[in-house]
């Protein structure tokens, strides 16, 4: 198996452990599921061609930018069904128009949760992803959440890994902004979330020591036998 599949199947075991539901949506997404629905202005960066994937000729549709679509969307079915509180936990691949580095490549896999009900916390969100990094790379890693800022979350983290002796940005995160809430369709006077999201290779080169996130995507068979 390739080892982001591999890594997948770990994650989504470790997030099921831990009572997340897993929520599948799909790669070619309305601009409204894609930002809007997030709390971006109009006139957000992230809108612009040079990060976003615009298809020719298909008005508002976008190769998604993240998998928060995919928790928003389950999260605004869950509310309809009156089932919260609720966890999603999706994993799939997204697209950004930029340029490609070893840490950056123009798709790549992204890792997204989100938790809503009654008194949630950000104690409840570090507590959630702390479990999951030592439960992914051991019990040794070090971890570090820093203040940042986010359109859909506020407060807003950035959580960082040391690798090789450097902090390495894993993910954004924080509590879900009352805007998000409202545009799905839930009352933010009655629940609370948190959200996060961030790239499934940064976790897969850490764990493995591969010092290039563009091999995963080479079809070089010799990464499947690391």
């Amino acid at each position: 198996m390739h080892p982001l599949s591999i890594l997948s199947s770990q994650a989504y075991k470790v997030f099921a452990d831990m009572g997340f539901e897993i929520a599948t949506g799909p790669e070619l997404e309305s601009d409204w599921y894609n930002f809007y629905v997030l709390n971006f202005p109009k006139d957000h960066p992230a809108l612009d061609m040079q990060d976003t994937f615009w298809i020719k000729n298909e008005k508002e549709k976008v190769l998604r930018t993240h998998t928060t679509t995919v928790t928003a969307r389950a999260f605004e079915k869950a509310g309809k069904e009156s089932r919260l509180p609720a966890a999603f936990i999706s994993i799939g691949k997204v697209f950004r128009n930029e340029a490609t580095d070893i840490t950056h490549e123009m798709q790549f896999f992204q890792i997204d949760g989100a938790m809503v009900g009654e008194n949630i916390s950000l104690a409840d969100l570090k507590g959630v992803l702390t479990y999951f990094y030592k439960k992914m790379l051991g019990d040794e890693i070090e971890i570090e959440f820093r203040p940042s800022f986010f359109p859909f979350t506020e407060p807003s983290l950035e959580v960082f890994a040391k690798f090789k002796g450097k902090w390495l940005e894993m993910m954004g995160a924080g509590m879900l902004h009352p805007n998000v809430l409202r545009n799905i369709g839930l009352d933010p006077a009655k629940v609370q979330g948190f959200a996060f999201g961030g790239g499934l290779d940064r976790i897969a080169m850490i764990k493995w020591g591969i010092s290039d996130v563009r091999l995963f995507y080479q079809g070089d068979l010799r990464l499947n036998q690391f």
